[in-house]
């Protein structure tokens, strides 16, 4: 079974709570989405009132995937570049697979979604994101299209003594 796309949901408390939860479970899994764990869905819910202000303001979209239960499976956010000169590329930012689907094959699902979703929105060429350094999550997206483009060694800190790469990754979209 695959998961369902949807680019744009409506929010509702169902899809709110949906992605709050994955986030959740994904942080607590030790997914690279900003948090560290243990966390909490208190502790989780600030970001994502940021994500969805950004959404309600036009700035950031949302591509969602529910699983065949109708449950939020898969995410991940597109914000577009506000800087004049850079506004024919995007983000791809918290970029999730719920643990239970982990190894199913959703998480190149989720890119090539991404991907689609990017061809949609007028002017976009490229996606840009970045990940966390030593879990191999740039070989991951090189898997699905992306090169790497950079790198800041030791620019995200797990914990004292656990200092990790900021790799930039880069996927044309013409």
């Amino acid at each position: 079974m695959s998961l369902t796309f949807t680019f744009d949901p409506p929010v509702t408390p169902h899809l709110r709570d949906g992605v709050l939860d994955l986030w959740t479970d994904v942080s607590n899994a030790g997914g690279s989405v900003g948090f560290v764990p243990p966390v909490t869905r208190e502790e989780i819910r600030p970001e994502l009132v940021k994500h969805m202000v950004a959404m309600a303001e036009g700035r950031t979209r949302l591509l969602v995937g529910h699983d065949e239960e109708g449950q939020v499976a898969a995410t991940a956010f597109l914000t577009r570049n506000t800087h004049r000169l850079m506004t024919h590329w995007l983000w791809l930012y918290t970029v999730m697979v719920h643990p239970r689907h982990q190894g199913r094959g959703y998480g190149r699902d989720l890119m090539a979604a991404a991907a689609d979703a990017a061809r949609t929105v007028d002017g976009i060429e490229a996606i840009r994101l970045t990940c966390r350094g030593g879990l191999g999550l740039e070989r991951f997206y090189e898997s699905c299209g992306y090169k790497e483009v950079g790198r800041v060694p030791g620019a995200i800190r797990v914990a004292p003594g656990d200092d990790r790469d900021d790799v930039f990754l880069l996927l044309p979209l013409t």
